[in-house]
């Protein structure tokens, strides 16, 4: 995958046409009204989603963006469609990084939903990028046991994503979490199995954190739009210590998670080339 540019104007004049950014949530996300995940999104039976090099990005730098999509959390994923998602891309690639190659994952409940994880495709395209987005069924569940199951996107990262970044130019890879809940402690073998459709082992936060760290710099971006999410965030900087970004709006995740990108590739010089509509960035 990723083997496609982002077009800002092509992607201005699809957002137009589709009314993102006066439609509603439900009239975008029309899985929603299914009340069902994508088939596309199902993780179970996936062996590895993978961010290779192409001759249109040889330099790929996989993220990982994981939203949470439970009830307090749910307009997030319509505020990226409306215009964050643009701004993330655009910004990432003025940035300085040219081959950004990102895939989103939908977080729920282990203990309480039906799609307690949704998985794209790392995909650095326009177009590609808006279809799993809004293939993302926002469940709007979660539950009173005080957390969700961030630790999904760890679990994921860790055992079934392969990047060229880490394998061929040991770079590690980005891994984002969004929310404004605790992270439950434990992910349980039965629902490794329920969700993936094989799993023998229990795994702990710690242990799952520690596997992403291998190849992924992991942070979690922490809204704090209430009391709860307020109590959230003392355990999440006790978890991640300074890679734990705590806002107040939620419209600042693309600035946050841009900021991040770019400051991690600073100093590191790309191959330069037709970047579509970015050709005029001087990489250095």
């Amino acid at each position: 995958m990723g083997s496609t540019r982002y077009d800002m104007d092509a992607r201005f004049d699809r957002a137009r046409k589709e009314g993102y950014g006066s439609k509603s949530a439900g009239e975008i996300f029309t899985q929603n009204a299914k009340r069902m995940a994508h088939e596309s999104m199902n993780p179970k039976g996936i062996s590895f989603r993978e961010s290779r090099n192409s001759a249109v990005h040889p330099n790929s730098v996989p993220i990982i963006l994981g939203l949470d999509v439970t009830g307090s959390m749910g307009h997030i994923p319509h505020e990226l469609i409306k215009e964050g998602l643009p701004k993330l891309m655009g910004g990432i690639i003025q940035g300085g990084v040219p081959d950004p190659a990102l895939l989103f994952l939908g977080i729920g409940d282990h203990e309480c939903d039906a799609y307690p994880l949704q998985v794209g495709q790392f995909e650095s395209g326009d177009e590609e990028l808006d279809m799993w987005l809004t293939r993302t069924y926002i469940e709007s569940g979660g539950g009173g046991n005080a957390g969700e199951s961030y630790l999904l996107a760890w679990y994921f990262a860790a055992f079934h994503t392969r990047t060229d970044a880490f394998e061929k130019r040991n770079q590690k890879g980005l891994l984002f979490t969004v929310g404004d809940e605790p992270c439950l402690k434990t992910l349980p073998a039965s629902a490794i199995r329920e969700i993936m459709g094989a799993g023998q082992h229990t795994y702990t936060h710690f242990e799952l954190l520690e596997e992403a760290r291998k190849r992924y710099e992991v942070y979690h971006i922490n809204v704090v739009h209430s009391d709860q999410a307020m109590r959230a965030d003392s355990s999440w900087k006790e978890l991640l210590g300074q890679n734990c970004l705590s806002i107040a709006d939620h419209r600042e995740i693309p600035n946050v998670i841009k900021g991040i990108i770019c400051d991690t590739f600073k100093n590191k010089t790309f191959i330069a080339g037709d970047r579509n509509g970015f050709d005029n960035i001087q990489m250095f």
